[in-house]
């Protein structure tokens, strides 16, 4: 067996530990305290670290760095995506703990999607090359989108799925108790939740078409890629509550994340012309562009108080 193929053995075995401990914790609707989102943003960042240096030690440094690098990527990004997460929420007048049980089941889904999206990317630029052109046009026009495109809106009404969905079952006005669908006199109907996590699922492809490019800029590698991207999704919910309640602060964050798109955007296009930027550059720009941001927005926190109210 390679050093690989056990790598991938020892990472699925940790995935289905994991699903099966979330799974079992959280089969009813709840609320996620603080604390509790807290410690397992430290669990998933824990295990994706300590799978980093089994990488490290099995596979290589030139293959951790890739891991570490996409991991920060795919990390970073995926805190725009919670910026629709809670739009979402707040226009279906979701609550905390039917949040929590949506964002559970939107993940697994996600996990799906990733598997199928990756595989068929690496597939794409492996037989053509010019992909990487594309995928790199793709993300400068991301990147130009969210730094200057406006807010972002939420359209149920317009959302192909979600129309689908509306033609299929008929749904209840109001939640009632923590169930997607129910049986009533025959029929199966469904509740808003259903419709949230439909939206919820329809919003990470959408995410994933952004966001798996950026990572094939740093590796084409499907282990690293895969695996990368999973550590990141899995942590998303605990995430998505530890900073809910604190988004409105981060003013420039998506300046920043707009940056880190326009650069791997850049270095896709830049490695199809035959030109490498080197890993360590990748994460002292994507460093840089977050640490500004933040660091911007903390700032401007503290000049305009008031806004943050």
């Amino acid at each position: 067996m390679t050093d690989q193929a056990m790598m991938w053995l020892v990472f699925g075995a940790l995935m289905v530990v994991m699903l099966v401990i979330d799974l079992g914790m959280n089969r009813k609707a709840h609320e996620v305290s603080f604390r509790q989102a807290l410690t397992w943003s430290v669990i998933w960042i824990s295990l994706a670290m300590a799978f980093n240096a089994g990488i490290f030690v099995f596979l290589g440094k030139t293959k951790a760095l890739e891991f570490f690098t996409g991991y920060i990527i795919e990390k970073s990004l995926s805190v725009d995506n919670l910026f629709v997460f809670i739009m979402i929420f707040g226009y279906f007048k979701i609550r905390g703990g039917h949040q929590a049980r949506i964002l559970k089941w939107g993940i697994i889904g996600a996990l799906v999607l990733r598997a199928l999206f990756i595989f068929a990317g690496i597939g794409l630029l492996t037989v053509f090359h010019w992909m990487f052109y594309l995928f790199g046009v793709l993300l400068l026009f991301t990147a130009w989108k969210m730094a200057f495109g406006g807010e972002e809106e939420v359209h149920p009404d317009k959302n192909l799925l979600v129309r689908l969905a509306r033609k299929l079952f008929p749904f209840t006005k109001r939640v009632r108790g923590d169930w997607f669908f129910v049986r009533r006199k025959g029929l199966l109907v469904a509740s808003p939740l259903f419709l949230a996590l439909v939206m919820i699922e329809s919003s990470d492809v959408l995410f994933a078409v952004d966001s798996i490019p950026a990572i094939f800029a740093v590796t084409l590698d499907p282990f690293i890629v895969f695996t990368s991207n999973i550590f990141a999704i899995m942590g998303l919910r605990a995430l998505y509550f530890l900073l809910a309640s604190i988004m409105g602060m981060f003013v420039y964050l998506k300046m920043g994340i707009s940056s880190i798109l326009a650069f791997v955007g850049g270095k896709m296009i830049a490695t199809a012309m035959g030109y490498q930027i080197p890993i360590q550059v990748s994460l002292v720009v994507i460093f840089s562009c977050l640490t500004l941001a933040v660091a911007a927005s903390l700032l401007a926190g503290k000049k305009h108080p008031e806004e943050q109210d």
